[in-house]
């Protein structure tokens, strides 16, 4: 099974073509997959797929982390690998949610983090009692994710008693991050407990915050970073290098009034400002959805639609206040259901109206995203849950470049 690059005709661009890599079984009894995450092994041209296999859509009937391992093709096509479940990343009487990988360039080693939830325990129940039963744990791979270390069970060493002011907790989902200086950052979030009564929380005193679950030694021993101020939920981070060569990172967190949230760190996601609301990236009604985000090295020169189809346009230098530029993707619809997963390129990452409108996918409902960049190549890879009549339909893979996203913004 293969997949190619999005390509124009015309001056129009089309919709990336889509390959299914995770499909809901028909009938009532029917796995279903949700939770993409993405990652790219420079090293070995390896694309590596995981989701939640579940025995219903539900987030309680979570079984086990599955993968499908890809590899790029000098045509631009990807093949696909069979669907494998990962049998070590597992506790015992839990099940395993919320893949996010990350790749240490020194080391070369791969490390996927997930959380272990007791049982069939509901996340609504933890909330509501303040019992967390989530365990933070990871396994590791030396060979590019062919074969994996035992589950680590973190949480007694990386949160330790702050659990006790937790209601429960999760990391990404999708990708973590490797800065530049060495740093290894996982994003997490926890539903924080700012009152007890008689060891119950006060009733909507329960709030999810962001923050990031860091590394400095290659993954040995991890750490926690503050949590955002204010209410910030799923997230995901990149790193941005402003025209000085400072380094920030920048956090882009799910939330539940209308739009998504964004904070920036000067200390390598250690802290964190004050999050503000981005006017542009809405969410979805009642509760939102997560979203994924991306920084690459901004481009000189970007090829504008003019030039592009031969009517006599020229290559533009295009304003930015960083040396990096943000992807972005997330359902677009501003009601109530997720639907038409969006691009958006943001190339002033500093400031949250830097966003374009964005380019549409999959006109359709979506949910769940995660991006992936290959930095040799300049291509962005996506994995997302979309659909014909609902999002948990199937997760797809799609491939497409910058050019596609920039011919769209300028017909916009």
């Amino acid at each position: 099974m293969g997949n190619r690059p999005s390509s124009s005709r015309g001056g129009a661009v089309e919709p990336p073509v889509k390959t299914t890599l995770f499909e809901k079984q028909p009938g009532p009894g029917g796995l279903t997959y949700r939770i993409p995450a993405l990652i790219y092994l420079r090293d070995s041209a390896t694309f590596l797929a995981f989701a939640e296999e579940r025995s219903s859509p539900s987030d309680s009937d979570a079984k086990v982390l599955v993968l499908r391992r890809g590899t790029q093709q000098d045509d631009g096509s990807v093949q696909w690998s069979a669907c494998e479940e990962l049998q070590t990343a597992r506790l015992p009487d839990h099940r395993t949610m919320n893949p996010c990988p990350v790749y240490e360039r020194s080391s070369r080693t791969l490390f996927l983090f997930f959380i272990c939830v007791l049982s069939d325990t509901p996340e609504g129940r933890q909330i509501i009692t303040g019992r967390n039963q989530a365990r933070l744990c990871c396994v590791s791979s030396q060979d590019h994710g062919r074969t994996w270390g035992a589950a680590r069970d973190l949480t007694d060493g990386v949160i330790g008693k702050t659990v006790r002011r937790w209601a429960t907790f999760g990391v990404g989902p999708g990708h973590g991050i490797q800065l530049a200086g060495g740093r290894l950052i996982i994003p997490a979030y926890a539903y924080y407990i700012r009152f007890r009564c008689f060891s119950f929380p006060v009733p909507f005193t329960v709030h999810p915050r962001a923050f990031s679950v860091y590394s400095d030694d290659l993954g040995q021993s991890w750490h926690l970073g503050t949590m955002l101020q204010g209410s910030s939920c799923e997230c995901e981070m990149a790193e941005i290098i402003d025209h000085e060569g400072r380094s920030h990172v920048y956090c882009n967190a799910r939330n539940t009034r209308g739009h998504r949230l964004e904070a920036l760190s000067a200390n390598s996601g250690l802290y964190f400002d004050r999050p503000r609301a981005s006017p542009k990236l809405v969410e979805q009604r009642h509760g939102g959805c997560q979203g994924s985000v991306v920084g690459f090295p901004a481009p000189e020169f970007v090829v504008n639609d003019d030039a592009a189809s031969g009517r006599g346009g020229s290559t533009s230098l295009l304003s930015s206040d960083a040396q990096t530029w943000l992807l972005f993707t997330h359902p677009t619809s501003r009601g109530r259901s997720r639907r038409d997963m969006g691009v958006y390129l943001n190339r002033s990452p500093l400031h949250s109206s830097g966003w374009d409108s964005p380019w549409i996918v999959h006109a359709g409902p979506a949910g769940y995203s995660d991006l992936a960049y290959d930095a040799g190549a300049e291509r962005f890879s996506l994995l997302m849950e979309c659909g014909v009549e609902s999002e948990l339909e199937r997760i797809a893979f799609v491939q497409f470049t910058l050019n596609d996203v920039t011919q769209t913004v300028y017909k916009n």
